[in-house]
C-alpha cells in the first residue's frame, strides 16, 4: 500500500498554485458581494479538478508507457510506487469530491453550472486519457487557459455575485496565461523524451527555442491584461515584474533537463504571488 507522501507526490502540489489563483482574484473582484462559503466550495472544486487531470495523467501516461525514464517530478505508475488501477480510483474519487462541490453550487446559484463542470471533468479526462488525447496533439494549453482561467475565474467569480461582468474576464486572463505557462514549461522539459514516444505537444511542435519564447511571452502577457481596468492600483502587479523577466530569461537561456524541474515550481509561485497583487488591487480599486 503507498504511503501518503506517495499519494501527495502524484498530486503534484507544484500545480495547484493554478487552482487557487483564479478563486482568489475572483473573489477579490466580488468585493462586498464576496460570499466565502461559495468562495471555498470554487476552491474545492478547482483543487479537485487539478488532483483529478494530475492522477489521471499519471495513470494514462503510466498505461500507455510514455513516462518511462522521464525527467521531471515521480510518476506513480511509471515508478511502480502505486498500481495502475489504484492510481484511476485516486483520480476517480478526485473527480467526485470536484463534482459534490460542484453540485452544491449549482444548487445554491444555477443549475446550467452542472454544463460547464460536465465539460471540465471530460477535458480533464481526455486531455491524456481515451483513444485520441488531444494533450497529444498540441491543445494542451488551449484547455488549461479555457477551464484553468476563463472558467475557473468567471465561474468563481458568477458563483458569488450571479453576474458575469467583462472585468471578470479581464482579471481571467492573466491567470489563463501564468496556468498556460505552468503547462508550457513542463511540455518544454519534457519536449525531447515527449517527441521520441510520440507525443506532439505543443512545445514539440513549436520546437526548443519557439517554446521558450512562448513560455515567456505567456509570463509578460499576464501584466498587460490588469493594465486594461485603468485603475491605477492595477500598477502594484508590475511588482511582479522583475521575477517574471528573471523566470523568463532563465528559460530562454537554454537550460534544459533537470535544470527546468524547479522551474515548475517557481512558475506556480509566481502566479501565486502575482494573484496576490491582482487581488490586493482589486479590493483596494
Amino acid at each position: 500500500m503507498s504511503s501518503l507522501t506517495t499519494w501527495i507526490t502524484g498530486a503534484r502540489p507544484r500545480t495547484l498554485p493554478a487552482a487557487i489563483a483564479p478563486v482568489l482574484v475572483a473573489t477579490a473582484l466580488a468585493q462586498s458581494n464576496a460570499n466565502i462559503l461559495r468562495a471555498l466550495l470554487a476552491l474545492l472544486v478547482s483543487l479537485a479538478l487539478q488532483v483529478a487531470v494530475n492522477y489521471s495523467n499519471d495513470y494514462s501516461d503510466g498505461v500507455r508507457g510514455t513516462d518511462a525514464d522521464r525527467i521531471g517530478p515521480t510518476r506513480l505508475v511509471a515508478s511502480g510506487l502505486a498500481s495502475a488501477s489504484a492510481v484511476k480510483k485516486a483520480a476517480i474519487y478526485s473527480f467526485l469530491v470536484a463534482a459534490i462541490a460542484g453540485l452544491s453550487l449549482a444548487w445554491l446559484t444555477s443549475w446550467w453550472l452542472l454544463l460547464i463542470g460536465a465539460a471540465a471533468v471530460f477535458a480533464a479526462w481526455t486531455y491524456t486519457g481515451g483513444k485520441k488525447p488531444y494533450g497529444y496533439s498540441g491543445l494542451g494549453e488551449i484547455s488549461v487557459f479555457v477551464f484553468f482561467g476563463l472558467v475557473a475565474t468567471v465561474g468563481s467569480y458568477y458563483v458569488q455575485t450571479e453576474t458575469i461582468t467583462l472585468h471578470s474576464f479581464i482579471v481571467a486572463i492573466p491567470m489563463g496565461s501564468l496556468s498556460c505557462a505552468i503547462l508550457a514549461a513542463n511540455n518544454i522539459r519534457d519536449r525531447a523524451k515527449d517527441e521520441m514516444v510520440g507525443k506532439r505537444t505543443l512545445a514539440v511542435r513549436l520546437g526548443d527555442r519557439r517554446s521558450r519564447i512562448l513560455f515567456f511571452t505567456l509570463l509578460l502577457s499576464a501584466h498587460v491584461a490588469p493594465l486594461l481596468t485603468l485603475s491605477p492600483w492595477s500598477l502594484l502587479t508590475l511588482l511582479a515584474l522583475p521575477a517574471t523577466i528573471g523566470l523568463g530569461r532563465l528559460v530562454l537561456s537554454g537550460i534544459s533537463g533537470k535544470a527546468l524541474i524547479p522551474v515548475l515550481a517557481k512558475t506556480g509561485q509566481l502566479q501565486l504571488a502575482f494573484s496576490a497583487l491582482l487581488a490586493t488591487s482589486l479590493w483596494l480599486s
